[in-house]
């Protein structure tokens, strides 16, 4: 008979107890065996599952720390750029020299000039008889020798006073040499005896006055032997200067200074070259005289009550107000303003929308048009 059930294990009990005999008994132990078995499998199971799906722990998530004692961690340092020279943009170790602002001829009889190819910046103006003349500005590179040296003229006050340096020249009218004097820039006069200007026998006069650039910063006094400050703010790069990065594609600047003088610049694909009329406007060292930027500064040109020779009028130009300017740079031409709010402040570019212009690494020249009879043309 098998095992169905609790009512056997009743009766299996009691069959035993009235000595029925050892089937009984056997009977009995086998359902006890039975039950353990059971019992045991059934643990088995129940401590099975739980080895199999043990409980999962709460995720703690763990804040950072700061220490009060040293504060939040610092912010990483700024990068650090390398200096640039000044008057140029160009990457360099600045030496500790003032701008030399030299007062150079350009007529057909000065031409071709000493030294302007290694100029930073140079300034074209018209002077009496509709003439051309240049104020030269030196600081990055240190010419053996410049000239033809002419003297000064009223315009030239405004353009050395922001760089605070020298300027050397043959000589000057008494008032006008009062102009320069009240300016703030060391004066160095070939006509009072200063070093370094002497004449040269291979030209006539009045046109053979040279001089020895560093002859002029060896005499600087105190006051005039720092760095200049920046005149124009320059790009990093050639592709970051407004004109290049905003500006319209130019390959030819013609320029209308006055009767006696029409410069042009053409793009070659690296830099503005210089041109005198239909010519290529050469240096006596045989370099063809270029520039990186080419600023165009449109300004009203007065006359003045100096006299020149036969009583023509020496004229100036207004450069303490605001005007039109076109920023040449990288074979682009970029129309902005120019702003210059006193005689002892550098001139300032500014585009259409007010932000600074930026010109180019580099040397610059920069053109003064006579607001009215001058003019630039576009090509």
């Amino acid at each position: 008979m098998g095992f169905t059930g609790g009512d056997d294990i009743a009766v299996t009990a009691i069959d035993a107890r009235d000595g029925h005999g050892a089937r009984g008994t056997r009977r009995a132990r086998g359902a006890v065996a039975g039950i353990g078995l059971l019992c045991a499998l059934a643990l088995t199971a129940c401590t099975s599952v739980a080895q199999q799906a043990p409980p999962t722990p709460d995720t703690v998530t763990i804040a950072p720390t700061v220490d009060p004692a040293k504060g939040a961690a610092p912010a990483p340092p700024a990068p650090v750029l390398p200096p640039t020279w000044p008057l140029t943009g160009i990457e360099g170790a600045v030496a500790q020299r003032a701008a030399l602002a030299v007062k150079i001829e350009n007529t057909a009889m000065a031409r071709p000039q000493t030294g302007l190819e290694q100029a930073d910046v140079v300034w074209e103006t018209i002077v009496e008889f509709d003439v051309s003349r240049f104020v030269a500005v030196f600081q990055s590179q240190v010419p053996a020798e410049v000239g033809p040296i002419r003297s000064v003229r009223p315009m030239d006050p405004p353009i050395v006073a922001p760089l605070h340096g020298l300027i050397a020249y043959s000589g000057g009218q008494p008032g006008i040499l009062e102009l320069v004097q009240a300016s703030g820039a060391q004066s160095i006069s070939h006509d009072a005896g200063a070093p370094g200007l002497y004449r040269i026998k291979t030209r006539a006069a009045p046109h053979n006055v040279y001089g020895s650039p560093q002859t002029f910063w060896d005499q600087a006094d105190a006051d005039h032997q720092a760095a200049p400050g920046g005149q124009f703010a320059f790009a990093r790069t050639l592709e970051a200067a407004s004109a290049v990065a905003g500006g319209s594609p130019t390959t030819t600047l013609s320029l209308h200074l006055s009767a006696a003088s029409n410069p042009s610049w053409s793009w070659d694909g690296t830099s503005w070259l210089r041109s005198e009329g239909s010519a290529p406007a050469m240096a006596a060292s045989g370099a063809r005289l270029s520039a990186t930027n080419v600023v165009t500064i449109t300004a009203d040109h007065p006359n003045t009550g100096f006299g020149a020779q036969g009583g023509a009028p020496v004229p100036t130009y207004s450069l303490v107000g605001s005007g039109d300017a076109v920023v040449a740079s990288g074979g682009k031409t970029l129309a902005a303003r120019w702003q210059k709010d006193a005689q002892d402040t550098p001139l300032k570019l500014v585009a259409a929308d007010g932000s600074p212009v930026i010109l180019a690494p580099g040397n610059t020249w920069v053109e003064l048009v006579p607001n009215g009879s001058g003019s630039l043309t576009l090509g």
